[in-house]
């Protein structure tokens, strides 16, 4: 039986409230009223063969509140007379409103939009956007006016987010509502005060001026010779390590002439010393704050991530930055020498990678299209340490300052 019932009216209206298309309702004449709702009803044929059933139908449509019913009468030649339901009308939309049970958070949807007017008027196009999303943010509406009303008087203010000093706001409710503010910022803030080409919620901060945590470059130094910091003695037993943000790093200009760049913080710590050269600790993807560092691109660079199919994606975004980057223990000799050590990748990268050489290619050809062993990964602590020391010593030009445990 395919005939309407109280259920499936009350659904006609749930589905104009999940459109939002009822709370606009209540701040614009966006509906007409009355409104009528679709109606499916018996045949003839069932007013002769389930007679019964088509009356408990007309008596549970009729006894269904709120709405108002228009009335059909039909002559049957064995029931006679009947009146059945035509159609079925809310005549307001307080009626439909109350029908489904959303009265109270219709109400509060007004008063959000009453408070916006008042306080940042070019929102309202946001909230007759995106109302539902605005009543799940109700509990929180103010504070989030209160930051559009301080970055307005403050257009791109060079401060961190602990600096903004807006009523009831701290630093974790705005890095906690960066998508939300992001779209209300764009609609209330001057086009100049805008990034426009700083987009995500991971930059926030550039995209309306403010400032961000600063990026922590960590290296080694791999020779005693290269100038430390003061107070800083180094010596082949005691390498430097040194954490600075990025500003500083890029501003330091080394004289090292070799770059190895690890993935991993023992291997960070373990590396032996090598003539002209320091280790940096890897940053994974973002390699933005190291390209920074123009003395870094007169380098040679050495990668040195795991044998894997991301391993190999994080050298190709490398390579953007750096195209002269030369990848460093990440080849076919070294994965099949460390067959006992083999891993298995969660999720294995399958696309191309433009920036890799012929012979790296190959090897990552070889691991997305499982060649060896389905989703096949070598990481790079599993690589021997003596085998680390055997490569290092065979670099072109490169003078490896040799410890006990490499000789």
């Amino acid at each position: 039986m395919s005939w309407t019932t109280p259920a499936d009216l009350s659904a006609q209206v749930q589905r104009l409230w999940d459109r939002g298309e009822l709370l606009r309702a209540t701040v614009s004449d966006a509906m007409q009223w009355p409104l009528r709702l679709s109606l499916k009803g018996p045949s003839a044929a069932d007013l002769s063969n389930r007679f019964e059933a088509v009356r408990e139908w007309v008596r549970a449509i009729a006894e269904t509140p709120l709405v108002r019913i228009e009335w059909r009468e039909w002559h049957h030649r064995v029931q006679g007379m009947q009146q059945l339901p035509a159609a079925v009308w809310l005549d307001t939309l307080q009626e439909a409103l109350a029908l489904i049970g959303k009265t109270r958070q219709a109400q509060r949807f007004v008063s959000l939009w009453q408070q916006t007017a008042a306080a940042q008027p070019a929102l309202l196009a946001w909230l007759s956007r995106r109302p539902l999303q605005a009543l799940e943010l109700a509990e929180r509406w103010e504070r989030l006016l209160a930051v559009v009303a301080w970055l307005k008087a403050h257009p791109r203010p060079g401060v961190y987010l602990r600096q903004v000093d807006a009523p009831g706001v701290d630093s974790k409710f705005i890095e906690a509502h960066r998508g939300d503010l992001t779209e209300l910022l764009d609609l209330a803030l001057p086009p100049e005060a805008i990034v426009h080409d700083a987009t995500g919620v991971a930059q926030f901060t550039r995209r309306f001026g403010l400032l961000d945590k600063p990026v922590r470059i960590r290296f080694r130094l791999l020779d005693p010779s290269l100038p430390s910091l003061p107070g800083c003695p180094s010596s082949p037993q005691n390498l430097p390590d040194i954490t600075l943000d990025a500003a500083s790093f890029a501003a330091l200009a080394l004289p090292a002439r070799r770059i190895f760049i690890t993935e991993n913080e023992i291997n960070f710590l373990a590396f032996p010393p090598v003539a002209n050269a320091i280790v940096i600790f890897g940053a994974g993807y973002g390699w933005e704050a190291l390209a920074r560092a123009a003395w870094l691109h007169r380098c040679e660079l050495h990668y040195w991530g795991d044998i894997d199919t991301h391993g190999f994606a994080i050298l190709d975004q490398l390579r953007g930055f750096f195209p002269h980057a030369e990848s460093f223990l990440m080849d076919r000799e070294t994965l099949l020498a460390h067959r006992p050590h083999w891993g298995e990748e969660r999720d294995p990268a399958r696309h191309d990678l433009a920036r890799l050489t012929p012979e790296e290619s190959a090897v990552y050809d070889d691991l997305r299209y499982d060649r060896h062993q389905p989703r096949l990964r070598l990481e790079q602590e599993r690589v021997g340490f003596g085998w680390l020391c055997d490569r290092l010593a065979c670099i072109p030009s490169g003078t490896m300052m040799a410890p006990p445990s490499c000789s």
